[in-house]
């Protein structure tokens, strides 16, 4: 008796493109008390605490120092990201340009006011801000250019590309790119 035998096919795992990190920044443009508003509407969106970025050069015509915390910026990864992002999408009526991604898979964009965020409610003492969103799309085995014992380059053809960066926002998260 012969035994038949069904061969499944499936997509190779290493090639699986996922979110390897969802970087939410509000820029203010000075510090001090309108910086700490903006740091309070990350930790209220996210539930982590927010970083702040300083300014690399000093301009004078915007009264800016080098050194001086000018925005605040929080990173989320794994599904705390996934979920945040999937709430961030909603306020762009989940419809992106394809100019919003870049070669490597990364996707940008920007939201005016923050509190056209589903669960985000407009307080008269902190205001209205906008902030910028990124996210970098990677493979599994990408860490091989993070970590701390043999760094090394992850390949040309392991990094995600523009087209699967639109086909992974497309079927994953409901995204009409246009």
């Amino acid at each position: 008796m012969s035994e038949v035998r069904t061969i499944k096919t499936t997509e190779n795992v290493m090639r699986k493109v996922k979110i390897g990190k969802v970087v939410l920044n509000i820029g203010v443009g000075r510090s001090g008390e309108v910086l700490e508003r903006a740091k309070k509407i990350l930790k209220e969106l996210t539930g982590r605490k927010p970083s702040y970025k300083k300014a690399k050069k000093t301009v004078r015509d915007f009264g800016i120092h080098r050194g001086e915390s000018i925005a605040t910026i929080v990173t989320l990864r794994g599904d705390d990201a996934l979920e945040t992002l999937k709430n961030l999408l909603i306020v762009k009526e989940k419809r992106l340009p394809s100019s919003s991604f870049d070669k490597r898979g990364n996707c940008s964009f920007g939201i005016r006011e923050h509190i056209e965020i589903p669960g985000m409610k407009y307080d008269p003492e902190i205001g209205v801000f906008g902030m910028d969103v990124s996210v970098v799309l990677e493979r599994p085995g990408y860490r091989i250019s993070r970590r701390r014992r043999a760094r090394s380059k992850v390949g040309k053809n392991h990094i995600a590309t523009q087209d699967e960066a639109i086909k992974f926002f497309k079927e994953i998260l409901g995204v009409d790119v246009y």
